[in-house]
């Protein structure tokens, strides 16, 4: 497993993304949190083809933080089924990866 981590999610709107964004940062869950959009998202839901426009947070942690990412993103979430995909970060300068290592140290 990787050391650090993205983790993806989208939300229906800016100030719910920046809300996810805040709460993991203040949490200590994420280094940093990268809020994008607006986007647009087809897929299908409950059987019907959904066509909307969403904003998707990006966070950066490490792995052994994931857990803890994942469960602060489901409470503060407003979606049933939110997306949290978490993809490896195989490579990052040292001086960057050390800083995502101390901001997500526990307290």
């Amino acid at each position: 497993m990787a050391d650090y981590l993205i983790v993806f999610t989208t939300t229906g709107s800016a100030e719910k993304a920046k809300e996810l964004a805040v709460s993991a940062v203040e949490a200590k869950v994420a280094a940093c949190a990268q809020v994008e959009g607006p986007i647009t998202s087809v897929y299908r839901w409950e059987g019907a083809l959904q066509n909307d426009q969403e904003w998707r947070v990006q966070f950066k942690t490490t792995a052994d933080r994931f857990a803890e990412l994942e469960a602060r993103v489901r409470s503060v979430h407003d979606y049933d089924t939110p997306e949290i995909i978490a993809t490896p970060v195989t490579h990052g300068t040292p001086a960057f990866l050390s800083w995502m290592r101390e901001e997500t140290a526990a307290s």
